[in-house]
């Protein structure tokens, strides 16, 4: 397939050398990884990662790590244009609960959320923007329990750029849904990563398919082995395990699922996962 333009600014997120032990228990080793700002010519694009690994691999603990809900035993997390050491709130964690106040409205909600990084006012216009922008105006005096699974997700995911600064992690967002809702989900994130160009999403997900599809990076956790072949502990990133899928021609493409080369890369990520 053809790759599409697009060249690369400033990192938005480094990951430098991240190690994690629990109780002198490896789980994360010798982390480098790194998102750029991608430049497509006349077009507000932000990015997006799909982060992929077996489950029980340490993703969760890496997740929180880059949110800066947990430091790494070794290593810093730098974040945004300016590379600052991540803390919390400056990384949106959209989990699979969508955890919103039950005795708050949807605005209310967001509102709470609007006033941590803007003053009342400015906070107030923020949030109508982003009920216009995710379809929740309607919804705006509903309680959490009266909204549906879909505007629940929405609006946590609109909860969390709200607070942000540009990146948002979203832990199995298709989980349990169906096709529409799927599509919809899609929609919403490639919404998301065209209001701004720094926008960044990285999308947690066991469903390889729908986020490769959306992806225009991809990063697989998971083991090596030393030269004798036994297992090194701790997981990792490895250079072969990160996949830039705007150079390969497989980002940006509508229908991209259809196309004999998506099909064949997805079945990679597939053996390499379960080699992992």
């Amino acid at each position: 397939m053809t790759s599409l333009a697009h060249s690369y600014a400033d990192p938005i997120l480094t990951l430098d050398n991240i190690s994690m032990s629990f109780h002198g228990e490896p789980i994360l080793r010798d982390i480098n990884a790194q998102i750029l700002d991608v430049i497509r010519p006349n077009m507000t694009q932000g990015q997006i990662l799909g982060f992929y690994g077996r489950s029980g691999i340490g993703k969760s603990v890496l997740c929180r790590i880059m949110a800066g809900l947990m430091a790494p035993s070794s290593g810093r997390v730098e974040v945004g244009a300016a590379q600052q050491p991540v803390r919390a709130g400056m990384v949106g964690f959209v989990q699979q609960r969508y955890p919103l106040f039950g005795h708050r409205t949807l605005f209310d909600n967001l509102l709470v959320a609007a006033e941590r990084k803007h003053a009342p006012e400015a906070a107030r216009q923020h949030v109508e923007t982003y009920l216009e922008r995710f379809c929740l105006a309607p919804h705006r005096k509903k309680y959490p329990a009266h909204l549906s699974g879909g505007q629940r997700q929405r609006a946590a995911i609109a909860q969390q750029l709200l607070c942000s600064d540009h990146l948002i992690l979203l832990d199995e967002p298709f989980s349990g849904l169906d096709v529409a809702m799927i599509d919809e989900v899609k929609r919403i994130i490639v919404e998301v990563t065209t209001m701004d160009e720094l926008n960044t999403v990285i999308i947690v997900s066991h469903d390889i398919v729908t986020t490769t599809a959306l992806a225009d990076r991809l990063w697989l956790l998971g083991y090596e082995h030393d030269a004798a072949g036994a297992l090194v502990p701790g997981a990792t990133i490895s250079p072969q395990h990160q996949y830039n899928l705007a150079e390969m021609g497989l980002a940006w493409h509508e229908n991209v699922e259809a196309e004999p080369e998506f099909a064949q890369f997805v079945e990679h990520i597939k053996n390499e996962i379960r080699g992992s």
